[in-house]
């Protein structure tokens, strides 16, 4: 199953603090400054796999300044720290409820957090009238942010419709990929990927009524068709109403995000092979899986 949601907390190194030391020979400070905190970066990959990295360690730090030392030397930068992320995540901050960054391409790079600037050490404390400081000062915390990594499937093509209406057994063969098949409703638990003509294709879990709710597999499937450049959907060819069927998802999109209603839309009947004969329905184009020629037709429409 594909993980794309967890919550994290992500930290910018802290600087080093300053040293009170003196020299030597005689009594003058020498005390270096702190080293500043590493920064935090996200960068975005193709691998829509790597979440899984947080299953086990759900906060990450970049390294802290270096504190100062003797003969005022200053500690060096802590390394920064440089977070890969799926493309199409979106990082929320749980306090706010705001969406602090979102990685739109592959290879896009983010400063997401500054590290903390290093402490004082005391040689930066002398003064006329204080020729011997006995203090300095601590590092700065680095910046830090408890998120929600929210992950929304970014796709040329997004098969929808409801529970085994055949989106999975299409996307098998349209791009060889191996999704898992079944009669039975909710066969699809996660989204499914495949490529064709160097687009991906997205197989959305089955949308039933009042997904826009929380029903079924709800909101958590409805988020990634958000992204979406064109709807493929799949109604059942077998079912008794394609007006109902139709209906049914293109309302929960409605009430989800109704800009959704505005993308590009293709209608397929599939399975049109168990049925003797096909009522017309919007321009809907019937597709069987197990002719060949049906599905040559698809991959074209796709191209």
């Amino acid at each position: 199953m594909l993980l794309d949601k967890v919550d994290v907390t992500f930290s910018a190194g802290n600087g080093g603090n300053g040293k009170v030391s003196f020299k030597k020979i005689g009594r003058g400070p020498d005390g270096g400054n702190g080293g500043r905190g590493g920064d935090l970066y996200i960068t975005a990959t193709s691998d829509l796999t790597v979440l899984y990295q947080f299953n086990q360690k759900d906060f990450l730090c970049a390294e802290n300044g270096i504190p100062g030392g003797d003969n005022i030397k200053s500690g060096h930068k802590g390394e920064d720290l440089i977070i890969t992320l799926p493309v199409g995540t979106e990082l929320i901050d749980r306090e706010t409820g705001k969406i602090v960054a979102e990685l739109t391409e592959v290879g896009q790079t983010l400063k997401l957090l500054k590290g903390g600037d290093g402490g004082h050490g005391n040689w930066e404390f002398r003064s006329a009238r204080n020729t011997t400081p006995m203090k300095a000062q601590k590092g700065f915390p680095g910046q830090s942010l408890n998120l929600t990594l929210n992950l929304k499937l970014i796709a040329d093509y997004g098969l929808i419709g409801l529970p085994n209406a055949g989106k999975s057994s299409l996307l098998n063969e349209l791009t060889n990929s191996n999704a898992k098949i079944g009669n039975y409703a909710f066969t699809t638990l996660s989204p499914n990927l495949g490529v064709i003509n160097g687009k991906v294709v997205a197989d959305i879990p089955g949308l039933i009524e009042g997904a826009s709710e929380g029903k079924g597999l709800g909101i958590n499937f409805l988020k990634h068709i958000e992204k979406v450049k064109v709807l493929i959907h799949c109604i059942d060819a077998t079912s008794d109403n394609y007006e109902r069927d139709y209906k049914i998802v293109r309302d929960e999109l409605k009430k989800y995000n109704p800009e959704m209603l505005k993308k590009k839309e293709v209608i397929l009947l599939t399975k049109s092979d168990l049925v003797a004969s096909i009522t017309s329905f919007k321009n809907a184009i019937p597709v069987s899986i197990h002719d060949l020629d049906s599905i040559n037709k698809i991959r074209k429409l796709l191209n």
